[in-house]
């Protein structure tokens, strides 16, 4: 059993930044796969924000290249998103996804909202 705690969320105008970060409960190396998605409201599933693959390069949604950066702290057991330049397109619902022994665990989410 994973469990995964994501923070960071809140409200920021447009051009501002947020960093997202998803705290796991196990050791990063036993991780197969690490993403965040994200869902905006009577969007299901979850739409792809960034991904990173154990000893892999990140992936970007096209909608996020250049502003969003995926990376994970080994020390801290943690999956980062770091959201620059963000647009009133970016608001919804966070979701860190990790694949650990091929099961999909998921957190709670963070919302993030952009507004001025």
């Amino acid at each position: 059993q994973v469990q995964l705690v994501e923070s960071g969320g809140g409200l920021v105008q447009p051009g501002g930044s947020l960093r997202l970060s998803c705290t796991v409960s196990i050791h990063m190396f036993s991780l197969e796969y690490m993403g965040w998605f994200r869902r905006t409201p009577g969007k299901s599933p979850g739409v792809l924000a960034a991904s990173i693959f154990s000893g892999g390069q990140p992936n970007y949604a096209d909608s996020v290249k250049g502003r969003f950066t995926i990376s994970t702290d080994d020390s801290e057991n943690t999956i980062d998103l770091q959201m620059s330049n963000l647009k009133p397109g970016d608001a919804a619902v966070y979701y860190c996804k990790v694949l650990y022994r091929r099961t999909d665990y998921w957190g709670q989410g963070t919302q993030v909202t952009v507004s001025s």
